[in-house]
């Protein structure tokens, strides 16, 4: 077996080489994600005949792995298994184009809806056009009637002010009482000291009053799709989130087909609100276990950025 190292920056030229080769689907393979949320998710990779693969540990003290994601490359997940052998527990964030067939071969697999990625028409987003967006519209309207609002991209000259205004965002939040949005915190700013490495990232700002009260960051996922990382806006700005999206989507990303704006966790508020932006269809997710069920390693929370 080809040896297993853990992700760091030194990989970013060989990790996108293989995914601009296979292109993804999933919100979790690009190495901006990866390697952001590294700290609450450490993730290894390992090249077996020229495919590429990402792999977590299981949350037991045996030496065992989890296959996070199909593999880019040409080699077969059956192939992967056997390679492996025993120290592969099963594989996670599996498309279903890559498990449909393994549960037709009797592998236990399982739908993952927490984790199924929203993609929306770019258009629907950018125009917010009919009834249904007519909420949207409305919450729009008011905070442009009420603030003057203006969209600037996110470049090295807003950076630091985008990442004074996400220590706010925390702070009203209360990140540092919140492990996920600890984590979360962590990965932005994380994001933001790699921001100008990372040429591959979008990024969009908007101005209240002359002060950046809301951002988003995203990038290339494929061909026709941009995945969208974060989007935050100051919550005391009524329709300043509803702008944040319209404008990202016509100004940051506009010369995409859709927009993968990931998933919703299994948490029902995020749930509520993806689904009323009416997606165009979920990437869905599927777990395979190849033995006992497995758990993921633990997410270590570490210390938010903002407590600093």
């Amino acid at each position: 077996m080809a040896d297993i190292h853990p992700l760091s920056l030194a990989d970013r030229p060989l990790i996108n080489d293989f995914l601009t080769r296979h292109p993804p689907f999933i919100s979790e393979l690009t190495f901006t994600n990866l390697f952001i949320w590294r700290h609450s998710r450490p993730v290894l990779w390992t090249v077996l005949d020229n495919t590429l693969l990402f792999l977590v540990k299981t949350a037991d003290s045996g030496n065992r792995f989890i296959l996070l994601g199909p593999p880019a490359g040409n080699i077969s997940l059956p192939e992967v298994f056997t390679r492996f052998g025993k120290q592969l527990a099963g594989a996670i964030r599996l498309p279903e184009d890559t498990a449909a067939p393994l549960s037709k071969a009797s592998y236990t697999v399982v739908e993952d809806r927490d984790n199924a990625d929203y993609v929306y028409r770019k258009s629907d987003l950018a125009e917010l056009a009919g009834r249904r967006y007519a909420k949207k519209r409305n919450k729009i309207k008011q905070c442009e009637q009420h603030y003057t609002c203006q969209y600037e991209p996110l470049t090295a000259a807003n950076l630091a002010e985008c990442r004074k205004m996400q220590r706010f965002w925390c702070d009203a939040r209360e990140c540092g009482h919140d492990p996920g949005l600890c984590n979360e915190n962590m990965a932005i700013d994380e994001i933001f000291a790699h921001f100008q490495a990372f040429d591959n990232l979008i990024g969009g700002a908007i101005r209240v009053e002359g002060i950046i009260q809301a951002y988003a960051l995203g990038e290339w996922l494929n061909a026709d799709t941009a995945v969208c990382h974060f989007e935050k806006a100051m919550p005391a700005i009524p329709g300043l989130g509803q702008l944040m999206n319209q404008w990202f989507a016509r100004y940051g990303l506009q010369k995409f087909e859709f927009i993968n704006r990931e998933q919703d966790l299994g948490i029902p508020g995020l749930r509520q609100a993806k689904e009323s932006y009416y997606p165009h269809h979920l990437v869905n997710k599927y777990t395979l276990f190849l033995a006992e069920p497995f758990m993921q390693k633990p997410a270590r929370t570490g210390r938010c950025a903002s407590e600093d």
